[in-house]
């Protein structure tokens, strides 16, 4: 068997290992560091160097392949509550936790250290079964103040280390509790590392979540169940997510010791298209001196109109943007038509660029954390960001009266777009979120110098 520097110098050094991977210099860097190459790339090496799979650092022997794969075995471990089956048949088993429940989704991970209530709360994460890379969850319990909407959205949790009861003086719940109350079933003891690992490599998987608390599955079906979902390209999620009727919003930002404060003298109205609103977007936008409406997914442009507002809100949100674009689209050109300021948030921002005549495509893994380096270009800033997406603009096909504003410094993909001829802009991160802690939040405030300006001149 050659070893991976073995392999790099056949294929003529880093760079051209990266070249005829389709990768990375820094892929061959962590290569180098796990000592073993992702499965994805042996055909290019193969193709490139002769070698056989026996040559390959990882690549299974003939022994090996005889050996049955225990993490796949259809047969429960002893102690095993909980399983992940995931639609090519693998499994990973854990300890039940939660409500005793079976529910289908994408799996994807989130790489917060913090705020494990929210994202779970988060109506972007319909359709989504989380894997949390960060280990400690639970330990500071719920509440009934962090949370993102009262119905929550994602499918399931996935966690490496059991739940603890809660240490924190703002706690009324324990997660276990919160997440029965909620129908949602969670899974511990799970290599949330090998998971990860997988999904970076290979895409966020279909799959299914299980808890039961006797330990006994019907291994056959969850397989049949993941297999047959769907998935989320081509699904309109936010109909299921969004409001179902108009309603006001003047709750503004939680301070401590008072908590939240109530927005009693606006300047400008503002209607937000909810297509699974975080409330926090909805508290900046009424602390930084707007009067908030939120109206429904599919409201028209008529709808929207017909409150008189001196702005428009598009909301993030879950699915597919092309697929809630069929209704979505012709509402926001019709408030574009009107020259009424715009602002878009993740869904909103893909539905923006829709609407201006550009395309969305789905990303293999998504971007989903609290740690993503993005470049504001207008400014030269770079800010710290929060994520939740598993769509994004093609910044190739906007158009001419389009201009990208922001870049990921991950992977180079946008996360802003301006109109050039109207006044409407929009970002693909969260600027409600505090990873930064602030530093994001100036985006509402250039919603409401554009609201000003645009007042001014009318």
């Amino acid at each position: 068997m050659r070893t991976v520097e073995d392999i790099i110098g056949l294929l003529g050094g880093s760079e051209a290992a990266a070249n005829h991977c389709g990768v990375g210099t820094e892929a061959i860097r962590k290569w180098r560091q796990a000592k073993a190459i992702p499965a994805k790339h042996w055909p290019a090496i193969l193709s490139a160097t002769g070698l056989s799979l026996a040559d390959l650092p990882g690549a299974p022997t003939e022994t090996q392949k005889t050996e049955p794969d225990m993490n796949a075995a259809d047969t429960p471990p002893e102690g095993a509550t909980g399983c992940l089956v995931l639609a090519d048949g693998t499994i990973f088993w854990g300890r039940g936790f939660g409500a005793e429940a079976a529910t289908v989704g994408e799996i994807c991970f989130n790489t917060g250290m913090t705020g494990y209530q929210e994202t779970l709360t988060d109506p972007s994460y319909a359709g989504q079964i989380i894997t949390f890379t960060f280990p400690h969850i639970g330990n500071v319990g719920t509440n009934p103040e962090d949370i993102e909407t009262i119905t929550p959205a994602a499918r399931g949790l996935v966690v490496k280390q059991d739940v603890t009861e809660p240490s924190n003086y703002r706690a009324t719940k324990n997660l276990r509790d919160w997440l029965v109350s909620h129908g949602i079933p969670g899974v511990s003891g799970i290599d949330t590392r090998a998971l990860t690992a997988r999904i970076r490599d290979l895409g966020a998987p279909n799959g299914v979540i299980c808890h039961k608390a006797d330990g006994k599955f019907d291994i056959a079906a969850l397989k049949a169940q993941a297999a047959g979902w769907p998935g989320l390209e081509g699904m309109d999620l936010a109909k299921e997510v969004t409001t179902r009727q108009t309603f006001a919003w003047n709750e503004t930002e939680w301070a401590w010791p008072e908590g939240f404060g109530i927005q009693a003298a606006p300047k400008h109205k503002v209607v937000a298209v909810d297509y699974g609103a975080k409330r926090n977007i909805l508290r900046c936008l009424a602390s930084a001196g707007c009067e908030v409406v939120v109206v429904p997914a599919t409201a028209t442009a008529e709808d929207i109109l017909s409150h008189k507002p001196d702005g428009v809100f598009l909301s993030n949100g879950p699915g597919d943007p092309a697929a809630t674009g069929a209704y979505a689209i012709p509402a926001i050109q019709g408030v574009m038509d009107a020259k009424l300021p715009v602002f878009g948030i993740c869904l909103g921002h893909q539905l923006l660029a829709l609407a201006l005549g550009a395309k969305t495509y789905k990303l293999a893994r998504g971007h989903r954390g609290a740690n993503q380096p993005v470049k504001d270009l207008t400014t030269g800033k770079v800010e710290i960001t929060s994520q939740n997406h598993g769509f994004a603009v093609d910044p190739k096909t906007l158009p001419g009266n389009a201009t990208v504003t922001h870049v990921s410094l991950f992977d180079g993909t946008n996360e802003g777009i301006a109109a050039t001829d109207r006044p409407a802009f929009s970002v693909q991160y969260h600027p409600e979120a505090s990873p930064g802690p602030s530093d994001s939040h100036y985006l509402f405030h250039r919603f409401v110098e554009m609201i000003e300006a645009h007042k001014a001149g009318a």
